[in-house]
């Protein structure tokens, strides 16, 4: 073997040897979030909601992978690996602000889709470049949320005692360790700048932290006050309701700008977070369950930064077309309705009996007719013959000459 037919052994041998232990190939680099909104960077507002531009980088593209990333406002627990890629678990290890998964939600999720996904026509949030890189705007929703835990209940997260920021993960249920983060974002007044000081950590519901409030009164961002010591109170559209329906509701009596969640029963149903208005007032509707047990249920509304709670009680009724019975109002039978039915149901019996009858007339004529020559004709076979009796010529009666008498 030749001295260059060696060297070229050997130096494909450290080539593969580098190819297989990752020496001299670039690495990934790690995933980085960056926040910026009005106030400043990985700001937002004490006061309500605020928009935020987010970009990520050193994230990892699959071509044609299924899924992407999911971006949350959130919290995450400190003293556990929440990471789901690591057995980190929704509802326990991280909580986040709800939102619907379609595209034109309220902005606090987004998705982002990785290049050519069969899912990308779900993102909200751009596509994953080929170089890791990523954009969009989300909405982070104030200070407070109320999120969903394992149990399906809610749970109050106050970000002026825990620190929340943004989460990412994977999409879909896919867990990829490269594009798991978390950003802290920190929360200023607009007006004096000042930055929420973050207590001690601790989970979120665990130890509810109450919401810092002296005299039931809150300001709104222009200033106004505006005032929470009357309770809050619900609307309904109406008090009985047939299940599955939709029912709306409105409340008044909350924090301008703050989160209010609608709840009914132990968590049958329920919407939100809905924003409160500039006057502390909501509007909303829950569908509910077809299956839900006819009976009473309580509709409860609650504000997550304020506390306020009010309640109200509707009566559910079964569908009927369950039944097979009309539901809707307009094809519900009337008595007027059912007189014509009942009378149109007589007359059809009436019609019918006469039918039936005349068939059974007609068929007992023509069985007379039919049988009129045939007793003739078996009466006349049956009848004997009359004798024929000879009447013989009368003779005439010989009359005696008169006796002579002799003198």
């Amino acid at each position: 073997m030749t001295r260059a037919r060696l060297a070229s052994l050997l130096a494909a041998g450290l080539l593969a040897a580098t190819a297989v232990s990752g020496v001299g190939t670039p690495a990934q680099a790690a995933a980085r979030v960056s926040i910026a909104s009005d106030l400043g960077s990985a700001l937002a507002s004490l006061e309500g909601p605020t928009t935020i531009s987010v970009s990520g980088s050193g994230f990892q593209s699959v071509q044609g992978g299924f899924g992407g990333i999911y971006v949350f406002f959130g919290w995450v627990e400190p003293s556990s690996s929440w990471r789901p890629s690591e057995g980190g678990r929704t509802g326990v290890d991280y909580l986040y602000v709800p939102d619907s998964e379609a595209k034109d939600n309220a902005g606090y999720q987004r998705f982002v889709t990785f290049p050519g996904s069969g899912t990308a026509a779900a993102a909200n949030g751009g596509e994953v470049r080929a170089d890791g890189s990523w954009d969009l705007t989300m909405v982070v929703p104030g200070p407070t949320f109320q999120a969903v835990d394992r149990d399906g209940g809610m749970r109050t997260v106050d970000c002026r005692e825990v620190t929340c920021g943004l989460i990412t993960i994977g999409a879909h249920g896919v867990a990829n360790a490269n594009n798991e983060t978390f950003t802290p974002v920190e929360f200023i007044s607009p007006r004096s700048g000042g930055v929420a000081t973050v207590r001690d950590e601790q989970a979120p519901g665990s130890d509810p932290a109450p919401v810092e409030d002296t005299d039931d009164t809150e300001e709104s961002a222009d200033g106004a006050t505006a005032s929470l010591s009357e309770p809050a109170t619900i609307g309904l559209e109406q008090s009985t309701i047939i299940a599955g329906r939709v029912l709306t509701f409105t409340g008044t009596g909350f924090q301008p700008g703050e989160q209010v969640v609608a709840v009914l029963g132990a968590g049958e149903t329920g919407a939100g977070p809905l924003l409160a208005g500039e006057f502390g007032e909501v509007a909303g509707a829950v569908t509910l369950p077809p299956d839900l047990r006819p009976g009473t249920h309580v509709l409860t509304i609650a504000g997550a930064g304020s506390g306020q709670v009010a309640e109200a009680t509707i009566s559910v009724m079964a569908d009927p077309s369950a039944f097979g019975i009309a539901a809707d109002d307009g094809d519900q039978l009337t008595w007027p309705v059912i007189a014509v039915l009942v009378t149109g149901l007589v007359l059809a019996v009436l019609v019918l009996s006469s039918f039936v009858n005349g068939l059974i007339r007609r068929r007992r004529g023509r069985r007379a007719a039919r049988s009129v020559p045939e007793t003739q004709a078996a009466a006349a076979h049956a009848a004997p013959e009359e004798e024929q009796t000879a009447v013989l010529p009368a003779v005439p009666e010989r009359r005696s000459a008169p006796e002579r008498v002799d003198a």
